[in-house]
C-alpha cells in the first residue's frame, strides 16, 4: 500500500513539469505566446491548490480504494483528452482535469502512508514519500526532453495516460480502506471563495505582463476580496475548509513563506531555462532538459542530507546560507547566459538548485515544528496548499517577466537573441530578489521563535524536566579515565566538552565495547576479568589508558535546546532511536542538562495519575457520614 501511495505521489508531481520542455512546440502548433502557454503549468498548479483542502473531506467520507481509483481515473481522462486536443483551449481544459487529480491524489497518498506505517518506520516511509514528490518533477523534465527528440509533444500525454492506468490498476488490486469514515461536509461557499480568490490574484499577475492592465487590476481586486471573505468565513463556520489557527503563529507563517520562496525559485527556473535554451540557443528539448538534469537529480539526494543536518543543528545558519547560495549562483547563471558555453551555464546552475535543498525541506520542517498536536494537521494542509500556490506564482511571474521584457526589447529594435537574453536575465533578477527576501525572513524566523518559546508555558519545555546534574568528560581525558567516571557515577555515557563548556562529542560504554571487540577480540567486555581473562583485560585497559576520548567519541551529536518543547524532545529521541540527548542553551552553547526517555515517561505517567486523581477526587468534594 505504501508503494502504491508513493507511486501516486510521484505521478502527481511528475505531471507538474512534464510539459514544461514542450512549451516551444506547443506555442508553434497552436500559435500562442509565452504568457498564454505558461497557463498549462500555472493553471494546473492553481487548480491543484484549490483541491488540496477538498481531499481531506473526501478521504474521510469515501472508502479509500474507490476514492483512489476515481481520482486516478480523472487523470486518465484528462491525459487522453489532452493527447487528442484540437486547440489550446481543449488542451488547457485537459490539464485542469489532470490537476484535479493531483490536488486530491498527493494528500490522499500521504494519509494512506500515515495510516498504515508502523511508528518505528514512519520516518522512513514519509521520507520515501518526500523523495518521490521531489523525484517526480525532476525526472519529468529529463524524460520529456528525451521523448520530444523522437516524437511530437502529444506523445507526452499518451505516455502519462499509460502511467496513470498502471497506478489505477495497482490501487484497485492492492488498496483497502484505511480511513476512519464519517460524514464530513464540504463547505461549498468556502470552496468557491478560495477558487475565485486564487484564480483572480494569479490571473491578475499574468494579465499584467500581457499588457491588459485594467483587466489585471480588476481581477486582482476581485481575488483579494474573495480571499478576505474566505478567511472571515473560515473563522465563523464549524467545519472550515482550511483552519486559520496556524496563521496566528508567526514562526509558522515565516516558515511557510520561506518554503514558498524556495519553490518559486525552482518552478521559475524549470520553466524559463528550457524556454530560453530552445529559443535563444536553438537547443533541442533533450539538450535543454539535460542542462537542468544534473542539478535537479542531485537535489533528490541532497534533500534527505539537508533534512538530517536540520535535525541535528537546526536551520539558523543553513537556511539563510541556502538562500544566499541560490542568489549568488543564479546571478552567475544569468551572466553565463550571455556567453556561448552551455557547459558553463549548466555547471553554474548545479549549486544554485542544490542550495534549494537547504531551504525547502528545512523551512517546511521549521514551520510545522512550531505547531502543537492539535493544529499540526491544519498546518500540513496549509503547507500542501502553499506548495501549489508557490508553483503558480513562480511560473506566472517568471514567464510574464520573460515574455514582456523580450517583447518590449524586440519592439525597441533589438535583435531577437539580445531580447531573449534580456527577458531571461529579468527572470533571474526575480529569483535573486526572492532569495534576498528569504535571507531576511530566515533571520526573522529564529528571532521570532525565541520570544514565542519564552512566552509559552515554561513547564512544557525541555528545561523543566531535564536532568541538570550532568557528568561531563573533558576532551583531554583518556578513555580509561572516562570508564572510571562511568563506574563511579553509575552512568553508561557522557557528553565531552571543550574548556569553554561547548559540546565536543559524546562517549558511551557501547563505543568502548565496539573498539575493544575490534582491537582486542577476547576482551569484548570490560568484565572479562570475572571469567579469568586477566592478561587480556590488562592489555586492553593499558591500551585505553593511552587513548584519547575523542578517538572513540561520536562527534556529530544530536542536541536539543533547553527552550524547546517536550514534544520536540519526544520527536528527537524517537526519530533518532536513542535514549538520551544532551541539552544545550542556544546554538553552540554550553551543555546544561541531559534529556532522557525515562524523564518523559515519568512526566507522562505522573500527568495521567494526577488527572485520574482529580477525576476520582474533585476539588471541593468531601465524604458524608
Amino acid at each position: 500500500m505504501i508503494a502504491v501511495a508513493a507511486a501516486a505521489a510521484f505521478l502527481a508531481t511528475f505531471n507538474e513539469t512534464f510539459l514544461n520542455v514542450a512549451f516551444t512546440p506547443i506555442m508553434d502548433d497552436f500559435g500562442v505566446d509565452v504568457n498564454t502557454v505558461q497557463w498549462l503549468t500555472t493553471g494546473y498548479l492553481l487548480v491543484a491548490a484549490v483541491f488540496v483542502p477538498v481531499s481531506n473531506v473526501l478521504y474521510h467520507r469515501f472508502p479509500t480504494r474507490p476514492l483512489f481509483v476515481a481520482v486516478v481515473a480523472i487523470m486518465v481522462i484528462g491525459s487522453v483528452v489532452g493527447a487528442l486536443a484540437p486547440s489550446f483551449t481543449v488542451l488547457l481544459i485537459a490539464r485542469l482535469l489532470q490537476a484535479i487529480g493531483t490536488g486530491l491524489l498527493t494528500p490522499i497518498g500521504m494519509n494512506i502512508t500515515l495510516a498504515v506505517s508502523p511508528r518505528e518506520k514512519l520516518g522512513m516511509n514519509m521520507g520515501i514519500m518526500a523523495a518521490m514528490t521531489t523525484l517526480g518533477p525532476s525526472l519529468a523534465i529529463v524524460l520529456s526532453g528525451a521523448l520530444l527528440t523522437i516524437a511530437p509533444w502529444t506523445t507526452l500525454m499518451w505516455v502519462f495516460s499509460g502511467l496513470t492506468v498502471v497506478v489505477l490498476l495497482s490501487g484497485a488490486l492492492i488498496l483497502c480502506n484505511v480511513a476512519a469514515l464519517g460524514h464530513p461536509v464540504l463547505d461549498i461557499p468556502s470552496f468557491l471563495l478560495v477558487a475565485v480568490g486564487l484564480v483572480g490574484i494569479l490571473y491578475g499577475v499574468s494579465a499584467a505582463f500581457g499588457g491588459a492592465a485594467l483587466y489585471a487590476g480588476i481581477s486582482a481586486v476581485v481575488g483579494l476580496v474573495a480571499m478576505w471573505m474566505f478567511v472571515i468565513r473560515q473563522r465563523r463556520i464549524e467545519h472550515p475548509l482550511i483552519d486559520m489557527r496556524p496563521f496566528s503563529n508567526a514562526p509558522f507563517v515565516i516558515g511557510v513563506l520561506m518554503t514558498m520562496l524556495g519553490l518559486v525559485f525552482v518552478f521559475a527556473m524549470n520553466v524559463i531555462i528550457p524556454l530560453f535554451l530552445q529559443s535563444a540557443r536553438e537547443m533541442s528539448p533533450l539538450g535543454a532538459s539535460l542542462t537542468l538534469a544534473p542539478g535537479i537529480l542531485l537535489t533528490v539526494v541532497a534533500g534527505p542530507l539537508a533534512g538530517r543536518l536540520f535535525d541535528r543543528h537546526g536551520g539558523r545558519w543553513s537556511i539563510p546560507l541556502g538562500f544566499l547560495l541560490m542568489a549568488v549562483f543564479v546571478t552567475m547563471v544569468g551572466v553565463a547566459a550571455g556567453y556561448s558555453s552551455i557547459l558553463l551555464f549548466g555547471v553554474l546552475y548545479v549549486p544554485a538548485v542544490l542550495a534549494t535543498a537547504l531551504v525547502i525541506g528545512p523551512s517546511q520542517t521549521f514551520a510545522l515544528s512550531q505547531l502543537d498536536r492539535e493544529t499540526s494537521p491544519h498546518g500540513v494542509t496549509v503547507v500542501s496548499t502553499s506548495f501549489q500556490i508557490a508553483g503558480c506564482v513562480g511560473t506566472s511571474l517568471a514567464a510574464g517577466i520573460y515574455g514582456s521584457l523580450t517583447a518590449s526589447n524586440i519592439r525597441a529594435g533589438n535583435s531577437e537573441a539580445d531580447s531573449l537574453l534580456t527577458g531571461f536575465r529579468g527572470a533571474v533578477a526575480l529569483v535573486v530578489i526572492t532569495s534576498i527576501i528569504g535571507i531576511i525572513l530566515a533571520f526573522l524566523a529564529y528571532r521570532s521563535k525565541r520570544p514565542v518559546e519564552a512566552a509559552q508555558h515554561p513547564e512544557n519545555t525541555v528545561e523543566s524536566i531535564m536532568k541538570t546534574d550532568v557528568y561531563t568528560l573533558s576532551a583531554e581525558q583518556t578513555v580509561l579515565s572516562a570508564l572510571q567516571t562511568f563506574t563511579e557515577r553509575g552512568i553508561s555515557g557522557a557528553p565531552i566538552v571543550h574548556p569553554d563548556g561547548s559540546l565536543a562529542g559524546f562517549l558511551s560504554d557501547g563505543d568502548v565495547m565496539r573498539y575493544l571487540s575490534a582491537t582486542h577480540p577476547s576482551s569484548t567486555s570490560i568484565y572479562s576479568y570475572a571469567i579469568g581473562a586477566d592478561d587480556d583485560l590488562a592489555q586492553a585497559m593499558s591500551d585505553l589508558a593511552s587513548l584519547n576520548v575523542m578517538r572513540l567519541a561520536t562527534r556529530d551529536v544530536l542536541t536539543i535546546d533547553a527552550s524547546s518543547s517536550i514534544a520536540d524532545a519526544v520527536a528527537a529521541l524517537s526519530d533518532a532511536n536513542i535514549k538520551k540527548v544532551p541539552v544545550v542553551r542556544g546554538e553552540n552553547g554550553p551543555v546544561v542538562g541531559i534529556m532522557s526517555r525515562s524523564a518523559i515517561n515519568r512526566l507522562a505517567i505522573g500527568s495521567y495519575l494526577s488527572s485520574r486523581d482529580e477525576l476520582l477526587h474533585p476539588v471541593g468534594s468531601g465524604s458524608h457520614s
